[in-house]
């Protein structure tokens, strides 16, 4: 049985921040609001969390896309190689938001992914209740958005309905109202040229 907490974004509860993120330390899961579509997410540096989340949305590790999902800009060298120039203007200019940047990983990335992963999708989301467990947790989420099996509807947007179909895969599925039918904005900067790969949420911030 999946623990459905609701949180507020313009109230949240720390105690209970901190009980969700206790959870994640020892390699639970939670299915998250961000400022685009709910996402299950867990503990980047937890070594079962990737398995179990390849798991749930039934891809094969070296073939997931999983993000990683930042508070701040401020550790990027952790996880990617030299970011160039214009690259990073354009970062700070549109996050936090609903934007994933695929960028070159560097060296730490196939360390903690335990595969030859080059490239590495980051976000930093523009939502109150993500940022407060990734400031809690003290370093970032590995995250897979949750997909909708509706043929229409791409992705799962109310709490009740992701909880009616995820209870009792994850610990925790978070209430913080409904999300959005619309992804990210992706950008590859991987190669140095910055290339729209997907229109999305974030699309008019360009």
């Amino acid at each position: 049985m999946s623990e459905f907490v609701e949180i507020r974004p313009h109230n949240i509860n720390a105690k209970t921040v901190r009980e969700i993120v206790q959870v994640l330390r020892k390699g639970g899961l939670a299915i998250i609001p961000t400022d685009s579509i709910y996402a299950i997410v867990g503990d980047l540096y937890h070594r079962e969390v990737m398995d179990k989340i390849c798991k749930l949305i039934d891809q094969k590790p070296n073939k997931a896309n999983l993000s990683i999902l930042c508070k701040d800009l401020s550790n990027l060298s952790e996880y990617t190689s030299p970011i160039p120039n214009p690259t990073y203007k354009l970062m700070k200019r549109v996050l936090p938001g609903p934007f994933t940047f695929i960028l070159k990983a560097n060296n730490n990335i196939p360390k903690i992914f335990r595969q030859n992963k080059k490239t590495i999708g980051i976000r930093v989301p523009d939502n109150a209740i993500c940022q407060a467990i990734v400031a809690e947790l003290g370093n970032p989420l590995v995250s897979s958005s949750i997909h909708s099996e509706d043929e229409i509807q791409e992705y799962l947007t109310e709490p009740e309905e992701i909880f009616e179909l995820w209870n009792g895969k994850v610990e925790y599925i978070i209430d913080g109202e409904a999300g959005s039918n619309i992804g990210t904005t992706v950008i590859d900067a991987s190669e140095g040229e910055l290339e729209l790969v997907r229109e999305g949420l974030g699309i008019g911030k360009l």
